[in-house]
């Protein structure tokens, strides 16, 4: 069996949906939901969702939390803005989350049990608040795996009861556009995912 093309299955499943379904987009920081919000409100009634205990400090979650909102306030080239839903800073789930996975290398196990984490939450606010889908923008990044992120989400998505739309947002220049949005918005641009972990190895390379 070949590897999927998430990114087609997303365009498929957008193009169904014709304008008239509502997706819940978890939101990792502005500068990576600029392109997905404008590729997803193609085809869906977008809101973005700013639910991330990963964050290191709260200085550094209030930042990329009024960062997205900011992007909010803007209207995309498609004519479309962006809604937001966001949730106060609660760090313990996440340390909770990853106990015993403190020393695993970035992009591995601790980082799954991020992925878990945040896409549950979302997962069970869509089904709340009636969205009719759920999806993340953390497949844009060049960094992370969307094979093991869109497995994860669709692992919950059948826990829920709300459907995962499958994505790949670093296809067709995703990470690229997302980067010019950024400037085009005067968007905080940060240079590790937001844990202490990845801050800690940020730093390791630096000095190397």
């Amino acid at each position: 069996m070949g590897k999927i093309n998430y990114d087609a299955l997303m365009i498929r499943e957008g193009e169904k949906a014709n304008g008239e379904k509502k997706l819940l987009m978890h939101a990792c920081c502005a500068p990576c939901s600029s392109y997905c919000f404008e590729e997803t409100s193609k085809f869906f009634d977008v809101t973005l969702y700013f639910y991330n205990p990963n964050m290191d400090t709260a200085e550094e979650y209030e930042k990329r939390r009024e960062e997205l909102k900011k992007l909010a306030g803007e209207f995309f080239p498609n004519g479309k803005k962006a809604a937001t839903a966001t949730e106060e800073y609660e760090p313990k789930e996440f340390y909770e989350r990853v106990k015993g996975y403190e020393n695993e290398p970035e992009g591995g196990a601790r980082c799954e049990k991020c992925f878990e984490l945040r896409l549950e939450k979302t997962a069970a606010y869509a089904k709340e608040h009636g969205f009719d889908y759920f999806t993340t923008t953390l497949t844009v990044s060049p960094h992370k795996n969307a094979e093991k992120i869109n497995a994860i989400g669709e692992k919950i998505g059948q826990k829920y009861g709300v459907k995962y739309l499958y994505s790949d947002f670093k296809k067709r220049d995703g990470f690229k556009r997302s980067t010019a949005l950024s400037e085009e918005f005067g968007l905080y641009r940060q240079n590790y995912c937001g844990c202490v972990f990845s801050k800690r190895t940020e730093e390791i390379l630096k000095k190397s």
